[in-house]
Protein backbone atom coordinates (compact mmCIF):
# COMPACT_ATOMS: atom_id res chain seq x y z
CA UNK A 1 0.00 0.00 0.00
CA UNK A 2 1.93 3.01 -1.27
CA UNK A 3 5.62 3.76 -0.97
CA UNK A 4 7.67 3.43 2.19
CA UNK A 5 7.60 6.29 4.69
CA UNK A 6 10.56 7.12 6.90
CA UNK A 7 8.62 8.26 9.96
CA UNK A 8 10.23 8.56 13.42
CA UNK A 9 8.85 5.88 15.71
CA UNK A 10 7.75 8.41 18.34
CA UNK A 11 4.94 9.44 15.95
CA UNK A 12 3.95 5.82 15.41
CA UNK A 13 3.48 5.56 19.17
CA UNK A 14 0.77 8.24 18.98
CA UNK A 15 -1.01 6.32 16.21
CA UNK A 16 -0.87 3.18 18.36
CA UNK A 17 -2.20 4.97 21.44
CA UNK A 18 -5.03 6.52 19.41
CA UNK A 19 -6.17 3.06 18.18
CA UNK A 20 -8.43 4.52 15.46
CA UNK A 21 -8.15 1.90 12.74
CA UNK A 22 -10.61 1.71 9.84
CA UNK A 23 -10.68 -2.09 9.79
CA UNK A 24 -10.38 -4.76 12.43
CA UNK A 25 -6.80 -5.85 12.97
CA UNK A 26 -5.89 -9.33 11.81
CA UNK A 27 -2.73 -11.27 11.09
CA UNK A 28 -1.62 -13.04 7.92
CA UNK A 29 -3.61 -16.12 8.96
CA UNK A 30 -6.78 -13.97 9.24
CA UNK A 31 -6.90 -14.40 12.99
CA UNK A 32 -8.72 -11.41 14.45
CA UNK A 33 -6.55 -9.21 16.68
CA UNK A 34 -8.25 -7.14 19.36
CA UNK A 35 -6.35 -4.58 21.43
CA UNK A 36 -7.94 -4.74 24.86
CA UNK A 37 -5.28 -2.47 26.37
CA UNK A 38 -2.54 -0.79 24.23
CA UNK A 39 -0.19 -0.81 27.20
CA UNK A 40 1.91 1.85 28.91
CA UNK A 41 4.45 3.73 26.80
CA UNK A 42 8.06 3.03 27.69
CA UNK A 43 9.44 6.53 28.35
CA UNK A 44 12.92 5.24 29.20
CA UNK A 45 13.41 3.86 25.70
CA UNK A 46 15.21 0.69 26.82
CA UNK A 47 13.18 -2.34 25.81
CA UNK A 48 9.81 -2.68 24.02
CA UNK A 49 7.82 0.46 23.22
CA UNK A 50 4.74 -0.44 25.30
CA UNK A 51 4.60 -2.50 28.48
CA UNK A 52 1.78 -4.65 29.90
CA UNK A 53 -0.56 -4.57 26.91
CA UNK A 54 -3.50 -6.99 26.61
CA UNK A 55 -3.92 -8.37 23.10
CA UNK A 56 -6.46 -11.00 21.97
CA UNK A 57 -5.27 -12.99 18.96
CA UNK A 58 -7.96 -15.39 17.77
CA UNK A 59 -9.42 -16.93 20.93
CA UNK A 60 -6.38 -16.40 23.14
CA UNK A 61 -5.73 -13.28 25.23
CA UNK A 62 -2.07 -12.39 25.79
CA UNK A 63 -0.62 -10.00 28.34
CA UNK A 64 2.82 -8.66 27.54
CA UNK A 65 4.68 -6.01 25.59
CA UNK A 66 4.27 -4.42 22.17
CA UNK A 67 7.09 -3.34 19.86
CA UNK A 68 6.42 -0.80 17.10
CA UNK A 69 8.88 -0.32 14.25
CA UNK A 70 8.96 1.68 11.04
CA UNK A 71 9.65 -1.45 8.96
CA UNK A 72 9.41 -5.20 9.54
CA UNK A 73 13.20 -5.57 9.14
CA UNK A 74 13.85 -3.20 12.08
CA UNK A 75 13.17 -6.08 14.48
CA UNK A 76 16.45 -7.71 13.44
CA UNK A 77 18.26 -4.52 12.45
CA UNK A 78 17.78 -3.15 15.97
CA UNK A 79 18.86 -6.43 17.57
CA UNK A 80 15.51 -7.19 19.25
CA UNK A 81 15.84 -10.86 18.26
CA UNK A 82 19.00 -11.09 20.38
CA UNK A 83 17.83 -9.04 23.35
CA UNK A 84 16.24 -10.82 26.33
CA UNK A 85 14.27 -7.68 27.18
CA UNK A 86 12.03 -8.39 24.17
CA UNK A 87 11.09 -11.91 25.26
CA UNK A 88 7.76 -10.64 26.69
CA UNK A 89 6.63 -9.07 23.40
CA UNK A 90 3.24 -10.44 22.28
CA UNK A 91 2.73 -8.26 19.18
CA UNK A 92 5.12 -6.68 16.69
CA UNK A 93 3.63 -3.81 14.64
CA UNK A 94 5.23 -1.83 11.82
CA UNK A 95 4.25 0.85 9.30
CA UNK A 96 5.84 0.02 5.94
CA UNK A 97 4.48 -3.09 4.26
CA UNK A 98 6.96 -3.61 1.42
CA UNK A 99 8.66 -6.55 3.13
CA UNK A 100 7.05 -8.66 5.82
CA UNK A 101 6.52 -12.09 7.32
CA UNK A 102 3.70 -13.19 9.63
CA UNK A 103 5.96 -13.34 12.68
CA UNK A 104 9.30 -12.41 14.23
CA UNK A 105 11.40 -14.50 16.61
CA UNK A 106 12.43 -13.54 20.14
CA UNK A 107 15.82 -14.31 21.67
CA UNK A 108 14.20 -17.44 23.14
CA UNK A 109 13.05 -18.53 19.66
CA UNK A 110 9.35 -17.87 20.32
CA UNK A 111 7.22 -16.70 17.38
CA UNK A 112 5.54 -13.30 17.83
CA UNK A 113 2.68 -12.22 15.57
CA UNK A 114 3.74 -9.38 13.29
CA UNK A 115 1.27 -7.02 11.58
CA UNK A 116 1.54 -4.07 9.20
CA UNK A 117 -0.44 -1.17 10.68
CA UNK A 118 -0.68 0.57 7.35
CA UNK A 119 -3.17 -2.07 6.23
CA UNK A 120 -5.60 -0.82 8.86
CA UNK A 121 -5.17 2.92 9.12
CA UNK A 122 -7.02 5.68 7.30
CA UNK A 123 -6.35 6.20 3.62
CA UNK A 124 -5.50 9.83 4.37
CA UNK A 125 -2.16 8.86 5.89
CA UNK A 126 -0.77 12.40 5.68
CA UNK A 127 -3.57 13.74 7.89
CA UNK A 128 -3.10 10.94 10.40
CA UNK A 129 0.65 11.56 10.62
CA UNK A 130 0.12 15.29 11.12
CA UNK A 131 -2.27 14.54 13.96
CA UNK A 132 0.28 12.18 15.51
CA UNK A 133 2.99 14.84 15.27
CA UNK A 134 0.77 17.42 17.02
CA UNK A 135 -0.10 14.90 19.73
CA UNK A 136 3.58 14.07 20.30
CA UNK A 137 4.45 17.75 20.58
CA UNK A 138 1.75 18.31 23.21
CA UNK A 139 3.17 15.45 25.25
CA UNK A 140 6.77 16.62 25.21
CA UNK A 141 8.45 17.19 28.55
CA UNK A 142 10.77 19.86 27.14
CA UNK A 143 8.80 23.01 27.80
CA UNK A 144 10.09 26.42 28.85
CA UNK A 145 7.87 28.34 31.28
CA UNK A 146 8.61 31.61 29.45
CA UNK A 147 7.78 30.25 25.98
CA UNK A 148 4.84 32.65 25.55
CA UNK A 149 6.65 35.70 26.94
CA UNK A 150 10.21 35.32 25.64
CA UNK A 151 9.50 37.32 22.46
CA UNK A 152 9.81 40.52 24.46
CA UNK A 153 13.48 39.78 25.17
CA UNK A 154 16.00 40.93 22.55
CA UNK A 155 18.15 38.45 20.66
CA UNK A 156 21.26 40.16 22.01
CA UNK A 157 20.16 39.60 25.61
CA UNK A 158 19.40 35.95 24.84
CA UNK A 159 22.77 35.34 23.16
CA UNK A 160 24.76 37.19 25.84
CA UNK A 161 23.15 35.11 28.59
CA UNK A 162 23.59 31.84 26.71
CA UNK A 163 27.25 32.70 26.13
CA UNK A 164 27.65 33.32 29.86
CA UNK A 165 25.93 30.03 30.74
CA UNK A 166 28.01 28.14 28.15
CA UNK A 167 31.24 29.45 29.70
CA UNK A 168 29.94 28.60 33.18
CA UNK A 169 29.05 25.07 32.09
CA UNK A 170 32.57 24.59 30.70
CA UNK A 171 34.13 25.73 33.99
CA UNK A 172 31.88 23.45 36.03
CA UNK A 173 32.75 20.53 33.77
CA UNK A 174 36.46 21.29 34.16
CA UNK A 175 36.13 21.41 37.97
CA UNK A 176 34.43 18.02 37.99
CA UNK A 177 37.15 16.50 35.79
CA UNK A 178 39.85 18.05 37.99
CA UNK A 179 38.32 16.43 41.07
CA UNK A 180 38.43 13.06 39.33
CA UNK A 181 42.09 13.67 38.38
CA UNK A 182 42.92 14.32 42.05
CA UNK A 183 41.04 11.18 43.05
CA UNK A 184 42.92 9.04 40.51
CA UNK A 185 46.21 10.53 41.75
CA UNK A 186 45.38 9.72 45.37
CA UNK A 187 44.30 6.15 44.54
CA UNK A 188 47.57 5.48 42.69
CA UNK A 189 49.65 6.96 45.51
CA UNK A 190 47.97 4.61 47.96
CA UNK A 191 47.90 1.58 45.59
CA UNK A 192 44.12 1.38 45.75
CA UNK A 193 42.64 -0.39 42.75
CA UNK A 194 39.04 0.18 41.84
CA UNK A 195 36.67 -1.54 41.81
CA UNK A 196 38.54 -4.53 43.32
CA UNK A 197 38.76 -2.68 46.63
CA UNK A 198 35.78 -0.71 47.88
CA UNK A 199 36.91 2.51 49.43
CA UNK A 200 35.78 5.84 50.77
CA UNK A 201 37.93 8.93 50.41
CA UNK A 202 39.13 9.67 53.93
CA UNK A 203 40.18 12.85 55.74
CA UNK A 204 43.72 12.52 54.39
CA UNK A 205 42.37 13.00 50.88
CA UNK A 206 39.98 15.78 51.88
CA UNK A 207 42.77 17.64 53.69
CA UNK A 208 45.47 16.97 51.10
CA UNK A 209 46.98 19.97 49.33
CA UNK A 210 47.92 18.90 45.84
CA UNK A 211 51.01 20.35 44.16
CA UNK A 212 52.10 20.27 40.52
CA UNK A 213 54.52 17.40 41.07
CA UNK A 214 51.58 15.18 42.12
CA UNK A 215 50.37 15.23 38.54
CA UNK A 216 53.64 14.42 36.78
CA UNK A 217 52.83 10.72 36.22
CA UNK A 218 51.52 10.33 32.63
CA UNK A 219 49.43 7.32 33.69
CA UNK A 220 47.01 9.44 35.70
CA UNK A 221 46.32 11.55 32.60
CA UNK A 222 45.89 8.41 30.50
CA UNK A 223 43.44 7.04 33.08
CA UNK A 224 41.54 10.32 33.22
CA UNK A 225 41.07 10.81 29.49
CA UNK A 226 40.32 7.10 28.98
CA UNK A 227 37.48 7.25 31.54
CA UNK A 228 36.08 10.51 30.23
CA UNK A 229 36.12 9.38 26.59
CA UNK A 230 34.40 6.09 27.39
CA UNK A 231 31.69 7.90 29.33
CA UNK A 232 31.15 10.19 26.31
CA UNK A 233 30.96 7.17 23.98
CA UNK A 234 28.05 5.83 26.02
CA UNK A 235 25.68 8.69 25.17
CA UNK A 236 22.95 9.31 27.76
CA UNK A 237 21.70 5.70 27.84
CA UNK A 238 25.00 3.87 28.41
CA UNK A 239 27.31 6.55 29.83
CA UNK A 240 27.09 5.21 33.41
CA UNK A 241 27.87 1.62 32.45
CA UNK A 242 30.64 2.77 30.08
CA UNK A 243 32.22 4.74 32.91
CA UNK A 244 31.89 1.73 35.21
CA UNK A 245 33.56 -0.43 32.55
CA UNK A 246 36.49 1.96 32.16
CA UNK A 247 36.98 2.12 35.93
CA UNK A 248 36.94 -1.68 36.06
CA UNK A 249 39.89 -2.07 33.65
CA UNK A 250 42.97 -0.11 34.59
CA UNK A 251 45.22 1.42 31.95
CA UNK A 252 48.11 -0.79 33.17
CA UNK A 253 46.39 -3.83 31.63
CA UNK A 254 46.17 -2.18 28.22
CA UNK A 255 49.81 -1.07 28.48
CA UNK A 256 50.90 -4.67 29.07
CA UNK A 257 49.09 -5.66 25.87
CA UNK A 258 50.88 -3.12 23.66
CA UNK A 259 53.66 -5.64 22.95
CA UNK A 260 51.18 -8.07 21.37
CA UNK A 261 51.05 -8.44 17.57
CA UNK A 262 47.51 -7.02 17.43
CA UNK A 263 46.92 -4.92 20.58
CA UNK A 264 43.54 -3.61 19.39
CA UNK A 265 42.15 -7.16 19.12
CA UNK A 266 43.29 -7.80 22.70
CA UNK A 267 41.65 -4.54 23.79
CA UNK A 268 38.40 -5.68 22.17
CA UNK A 269 38.63 -9.04 23.94
CA UNK A 270 39.10 -7.36 27.32
CA UNK A 271 36.28 -4.88 26.73
CA UNK A 272 33.77 -7.39 25.37
CA UNK A 273 34.39 -10.05 28.03
CA UNK A 274 34.46 -7.64 30.97
CA UNK A 275 31.35 -5.87 29.65
CA UNK A 276 29.51 -9.21 29.46
CA UNK A 277 28.61 -8.69 25.81
CA UNK A 278 30.35 -11.89 24.71
CA UNK A 279 29.92 -15.06 26.74
CA UNK A 280 29.79 -18.83 26.47
CA UNK A 281 26.27 -18.75 25.04
CA UNK A 282 27.42 -16.67 22.05
CA UNK A 283 27.06 -19.21 19.23
CA UNK A 284 28.53 -18.01 15.91
CA UNK A 285 25.96 -17.99 13.10
CA UNK A 286 28.22 -16.91 10.22
CA UNK A 287 31.83 -17.59 9.26
CA UNK A 288 33.09 -14.09 10.12
CA UNK A 289 31.51 -14.32 13.58
CA UNK A 290 32.96 -17.78 14.13
CA UNK A 291 36.49 -16.61 13.29
CA UNK A 292 36.22 -13.37 15.28
CA UNK A 293 34.70 -14.87 18.43
CA UNK A 294 37.32 -17.63 18.41
CA UNK A 295 40.05 -14.96 18.31
CA UNK A 296 38.41 -13.09 21.18
CA UNK A 297 38.42 -16.26 23.28
CA UNK A 298 42.07 -16.91 22.46
CA UNK A 299 43.02 -13.37 23.49
CA UNK A 300 40.89 -13.46 26.63
CA UNK A 301 42.39 -16.78 27.72
CA UNK A 302 45.79 -15.04 27.74
CA UNK A 303 44.55 -11.89 29.47
CA UNK A 304 42.31 -13.53 32.06
CA UNK A 305 45.27 -14.22 34.34
CA UNK A 306 46.15 -10.52 34.69
CA UNK A 307 42.58 -9.24 35.08
CA UNK A 308 41.19 -9.60 38.60
CA UNK A 309 38.33 -7.11 38.47
CA UNK A 310 34.58 -7.51 38.20
CA UNK A 311 32.66 -8.73 35.19
CA UNK A 312 29.60 -6.77 34.11
CA UNK A 313 26.36 -8.26 32.79
CA UNK A 314 24.86 -8.05 29.32
CA UNK A 315 21.54 -6.91 30.80
CA UNK A 316 23.19 -3.75 32.14
CA UNK A 317 23.58 -2.42 28.59
CA UNK A 318 20.82 -0.54 26.78
CA UNK A 319 19.97 -0.83 23.09
CA UNK A 320 16.40 0.51 23.04
CA UNK A 321 15.92 3.86 21.33
CA UNK A 322 19.43 3.78 19.83
CA UNK A 323 20.32 3.80 16.17
CA UNK A 324 22.43 0.68 15.39
CA UNK A 325 25.63 2.74 14.79
CA UNK A 326 25.29 3.86 18.44
CA UNK A 327 25.00 0.33 19.86
CA UNK A 328 27.47 -0.28 22.71
CA UNK A 329 29.21 -3.00 20.66
CA UNK A 330 30.15 -0.49 17.94
CA UNK A 331 31.15 2.15 20.51
CA UNK A 332 33.42 -0.33 22.30
CA UNK A 333 35.10 -1.13 18.99
CA UNK A 334 35.73 2.60 18.60
CA UNK A 335 36.85 2.89 22.20
CA UNK A 336 39.44 0.13 21.72
CA UNK A 337 41.02 2.09 18.89
CA UNK A 338 40.97 5.39 20.79
CA UNK A 339 42.69 3.58 23.66
CA UNK A 340 45.40 2.49 21.26
CA UNK A 341 45.81 6.10 20.12
CA UNK A 342 46.11 7.24 23.74
CA UNK A 343 48.72 4.66 24.76
CA UNK A 344 50.66 3.98 21.57
CA UNK A 345 50.37 7.19 19.57
CA UNK A 346 50.64 9.62 22.51
CA UNK A 347 47.25 11.18 21.79
CA UNK A 348 47.38 13.50 24.81
CA UNK A 349 50.85 14.77 23.91
CA UNK A 350 49.75 15.45 20.33
CA UNK A 351 46.71 17.40 21.52
CA UNK A 352 48.79 19.53 23.89
CA UNK A 353 51.41 20.12 21.19
CA UNK A 354 48.80 21.10 18.58
CA UNK A 355 47.23 23.69 20.88
CA UNK A 356 50.69 24.95 21.82
CA UNK A 357 52.15 25.49 18.34
CA UNK A 358 49.13 26.17 16.09
CA UNK A 359 47.90 29.80 16.26
CA UNK A 360 44.79 29.29 14.11
CA UNK A 361 41.75 28.05 16.11
CA UNK A 362 40.09 26.62 13.00
CA UNK A 363 43.15 24.53 12.21
CA UNK A 364 43.28 23.30 15.81
CA UNK A 365 39.65 22.20 15.56
CA UNK A 366 40.30 20.42 12.26
CA UNK A 367 43.30 18.62 13.73
CA UNK A 368 41.41 17.56 16.89
CA UNK A 369 38.60 16.15 14.77
CA UNK A 370 41.09 14.10 12.76
CA UNK A 371 42.60 12.71 15.96
CA UNK A 372 39.26 11.71 17.50
CA UNK A 373 37.38 10.24 14.53
CA UNK A 374 37.78 6.48 14.08
CA UNK A 375 37.08 4.78 10.76
CA UNK A 376 35.42 1.38 10.84
CA UNK A 377 37.51 -1.71 10.20
CA UNK A 378 37.57 -5.42 10.90
CA UNK A 379 34.63 -7.47 12.16
CA UNK A 380 32.59 -4.52 13.42
CA UNK A 381 32.69 -2.83 10.04
CA UNK A 382 30.01 -5.33 9.01
CA UNK A 383 28.19 -6.02 12.32
CA UNK A 384 26.15 -4.01 14.82
CA UNK A 385 25.81 -6.95 17.22
CA UNK A 386 27.38 -10.38 17.42
CA UNK A 387 26.20 -12.92 14.81
CA UNK A 388 24.23 -10.47 12.68
CA UNK A 389 25.95 -9.07 9.55
CA UNK A 390 24.82 -5.63 8.37
CA UNK A 391 23.41 -4.98 4.93
CA UNK A 392 25.70 -1.99 4.47
CA UNK A 393 29.20 -1.38 5.77
CA UNK A 394 29.67 0.90 8.76
CA UNK A 395 31.85 3.87 7.83
CA UNK A 396 32.90 5.15 11.25
CA UNK A 397 33.08 3.76 14.78
CA UNK A 398 33.46 7.34 16.01
CA UNK A 399 32.14 9.81 13.47
CA UNK A 400 32.37 13.58 13.31
CA UNK A 401 29.33 14.23 15.54
CA UNK A 402 30.60 12.00 18.35
CA UNK A 403 34.14 13.34 17.92
CA UNK A 404 32.77 16.86 18.41
CA UNK A 405 30.99 15.77 21.61
CA UNK A 406 34.23 14.27 22.94
CA UNK A 407 36.26 17.37 22.03
CA UNK A 408 33.79 19.76 23.67
CA UNK A 409 33.08 17.69 26.79
CA UNK A 410 36.43 15.97 27.37
CA UNK A 411 39.42 17.16 25.34
CA UNK A 412 39.06 20.92 25.77
CA UNK A 413 38.22 20.78 29.52
CA UNK A 414 41.19 18.44 30.15
CA UNK A 415 43.47 20.73 28.12
CA UNK A 416 42.20 23.75 30.08
CA UNK A 417 42.96 21.98 33.37
CA UNK A 418 46.43 21.01 32.15
CA UNK A 419 47.42 24.53 31.07
CA UNK A 420 45.99 26.15 34.19
CA UNK A 421 47.75 23.63 36.41
CA UNK A 422 51.13 24.27 34.79
CA UNK A 423 50.52 28.04 34.77
CA UNK A 424 50.40 28.48 31.02
CA UNK A 425 47.68 31.10 30.99
CA UNK A 426 48.18 32.09 27.34
CA UNK A 427 47.47 28.51 26.26
CA UNK A 428 44.49 28.27 28.63
CA UNK A 429 43.08 31.38 26.96
CA UNK A 430 43.66 29.78 23.57
CA UNK A 431 41.63 26.73 24.67
CA UNK A 432 38.79 29.05 25.66
CA UNK A 433 38.98 30.76 22.24
CA UNK A 434 38.76 27.38 20.53
CA UNK A 435 35.72 26.53 22.64
CA UNK A 436 34.08 29.90 21.96
CA UNK A 437 34.58 29.53 18.20
CA UNK A 438 33.70 25.84 17.86
CA UNK A 439 30.78 24.89 15.61
CA UNK A 440 29.76 21.30 16.23
CA UNK A 441 28.02 18.76 14.00
CA UNK A 442 25.61 17.38 16.57
CA UNK A 443 21.91 17.76 17.26
CA UNK A 444 20.14 17.39 20.56
CA UNK A 445 16.36 17.30 21.04
CA UNK A 446 16.53 19.49 24.13
CA UNK A 447 18.80 22.04 22.45
CA UNK A 448 16.65 22.17 19.32
CA UNK A 449 13.53 22.79 21.41
CA UNK A 450 15.19 25.57 23.44
CA UNK A 451 16.57 27.13 20.25
CA UNK A 452 13.12 27.02 18.64
CA UNK A 453 11.46 28.57 21.70
CA UNK A 454 14.06 31.34 21.84
CA UNK A 455 13.71 31.85 18.05
CA UNK A 456 17.47 32.00 17.56
CA UNK A 457 17.58 29.90 14.36
CA UNK A 458 21.11 28.49 13.87
CA UNK A 459 22.70 29.88 17.05
CA UNK A 460 22.74 26.37 18.55
CA UNK A 461 25.42 25.30 16.07
CA UNK A 462 27.99 27.32 18.01
CA UNK A 463 29.15 25.04 20.81
CA UNK A 464 29.30 27.58 23.62
CA UNK A 465 25.68 28.58 22.88
CA UNK A 466 24.69 24.91 22.48
CA UNK A 467 26.09 24.21 25.93
CA UNK A 468 24.45 27.38 27.24
CA UNK A 469 21.04 26.14 26.09
CA UNK A 470 21.54 22.86 27.95
CA UNK A 471 22.55 24.76 31.08
CA UNK A 472 19.60 27.14 30.76
CA UNK A 473 17.04 24.36 30.58
CA UNK A 474 18.54 22.02 33.18
CA UNK A 475 19.42 24.64 35.79
CA UNK A 476 16.46 26.96 35.39
CA UNK A 477 13.61 25.93 33.06
CA UNK A 478 13.19 22.35 34.30
CA UNK A 479 13.01 23.61 37.89
CA UNK A 480 10.90 26.68 37.01
CA UNK A 481 13.50 29.00 38.54
CA UNK A 482 12.39 31.89 36.35
CA UNK A 483 13.07 34.52 39.03
CA UNK A 484 16.70 33.38 39.20
CA UNK A 485 17.14 33.37 35.41
CA UNK A 486 18.22 36.52 33.58
CA UNK A 487 15.92 35.76 30.65
CA UNK A 488 13.05 34.80 32.94
CA UNK A 489 13.32 38.08 34.82
CA UNK A 490 13.23 40.05 31.56
CA UNK A 491 10.39 37.98 30.08
CA UNK A 492 8.11 38.31 33.12
CA UNK A 493 9.08 41.85 34.07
Amino acid sequence: MGSSIDLPEKFLYEIWKDQKFINSLHNENDDKIEVLDPGVENKDGDGPDFFNARIRIGNITYQGDVEIDTSYSDWKNHGHNLNKKYNRVVLHSFLNCSARLPFVLTQEGRKVTSICLRDFIKNDLTSLIQKAILSERRNRNIKMPCMDAINDVSDKDKLDYLYELGAERFQNKSKKILERLKEITYLKENSIKEPVIKYELDERYLNKTFVISDFSNPDIWYELIYEQIFEALGYSKNKDIMLKLSKSIEVDIYKQLLKKDNPVLYYEAVLFFVSGLVHKETNPSDEDSSIYIKKLYECWNEVGSIYTGRLLKETQWKYGGLRPPNFPTVRLAGGARLLFKILSNNLIGKIISEINIEPDCKKIIKSLRTMLTVEAEGYWKNHYVFNQPTKEEIKYFVGLARADEIIINVILPVAAIYFQMFEKNNLFQKVMRVYSNYYQNTENTLVMEVSSTLKLQDAWKRSILYQGMIELFRSFCSHEKCTECTLGKKAFD
